[in-house]
């Protein structure tokens, strides 16, 4: 038995830098388990520095001095995380507390509903299993009730982490963006000079991780922009809050754009009933789906993704059970991390046969 481990030990971690790279992402999981709430503004100023040195380079690139590049970039981020802030948060947050005053009406609605049903059809649904669902909505109802309570209980320290990371965000963000020759050579002076497993990690991930990040905030926007101008000039309530939803979908693969068409379609038929206005917003929505999956998305990723759509959907739900939001937005990259980490290990690239 100790030799078989052994032998495993002394395949896997035979050589130096296999052992400094398994300790290194440890060390990293670990921080990000057990401190990311407390270092939360930092991990979103790093993700908004990565997202923004793209324009960045592209100013350089024409001939712009990287000083005024990273200014004028910084300042348009600023304009607009100031716009998100001041503007959509609290258009949003009216937008959802109305939404949530209109559940109770929405649920005598379907109850009423129910009980037609009951009525007209009791041989499919009697009148035991109406009452287990309208049992189990309330249930679900009386939670986001004290769900909405404990965050108006809050709203104070909410707030004052919101003004934390207003002012903390964009200031990390300029100097990562100012200081990232500086950033990356400290960082790499705390590594081994001979690394040739992470110098071909970190090649192979860069451009794609770069391609899908960006290619994903840009289509988020697009398709949260276009989504709301159409809710907007149709009618729709709380167009804003839906919109929004609609423009995170895209980050969960096969199955985000689903789940959000459900809260779509019930806020247009209790707005409008069945109808024409409730098929015409459908048939508005199917088309942006449509569009998004067959132009947007060729045209942002240029580089495909080659991975399963298991791989895909099991990183989804793994990395975005550890971190929420980001674990989802990121599980596609992280999951070509693993693979990259399994092509690149000593002991599979000596085991690949030589052509």
């Amino acid at each position: 038995m100790l030799k078989v481990l052994g032998n495993w030990v002394n395949r896997y971690f035979g050589e130096e830098e296999a052992v400094l790279l398994t300790a290194l992402l440890a060390i990293i999981f670990v921080v990000l388990i057990t401190l990311g709430e407390i270092l939360a503004p930092f991990i979103a100023a790093l993700i908004f520095a990565f997202l923004l040195q793209g324009g960045v380079n592209r100013l350089v690139l024409c001939r712009v001095s990287r000083r005024v590049a990273v200014v004028v970039i910084f300042l348009l981020f600023v304009g607009i995380f100031s716009a998100v802030l001041v503007v959509l948060l609290p258009l949003i947050g009216r937008q959802a507390l109305n939404l949530a005053n209109k559940v109770p009406v929405m649920f005598e609605h379907w109850q009423s509903m129910l009980l037609v049903l009951s009525e007209q059809f009791p041989e499919i649904f009697s009148a035991s299993q109406i009452k287990d669902i309208l049992s189990q909505i309330s249930k679900e109802l009386g939670g986001i009730a004290q769900h909405l309570m404990g965050f108006s209980l809050n709203t104070f320290p909410n707030i004052l982490a919101l003004v934390l990371y207003a002012i903390l965000v964009p200031l990390l963000v300029f100097f990562m963006l100012k200081d990232k020759d500086k950033l990356l050579e400290f960082m790499s002076s705390l590594l081994p000079s001979e690394r040739p497993m992470m110098w071909k990690i970190w090649h192979e991930m860069n451009a794609q991780m770069a391609n899908y990040v960006r290619g994903k905030a840009i289509e988020i926007l697009i398709i949260g922009f276009v989504s709301y101008a159409s809710f907007l000039a149709l009618g729709l309530n709380y167009a804003a809050l839906l919109a929004l939803l609609v423009g995170l979908s895209v980050v969960v693969p096969f199955i985000g754009a689903l789940l959000v068409t459900i809260p779509v379609a019930m806020v247009a038929y209790f707005q409008w009933g069945w109808g024409g206005d409730l098929f015409l917003l459908l048939g508005v929505y199917a088309i942006i789906q449509g569009l998004d999956g067959n132009v947007l998305v060729p045209l942002l990723f240029s580089e495909a993704v080659n991975l399963h759509p298991v791989a895909i959907i099991l990183a989804v739900i793994v990395f975005g059970g550890f971190w929420g939001f980001w674990g989802v937005f990121f599980a596609i990259p992280l999951a070509t991390l693993v693979k990259a980490l399994y092509s690149a290990w000593p002991c599979v690239t000596s085991a690949t046969p030589k052509s």
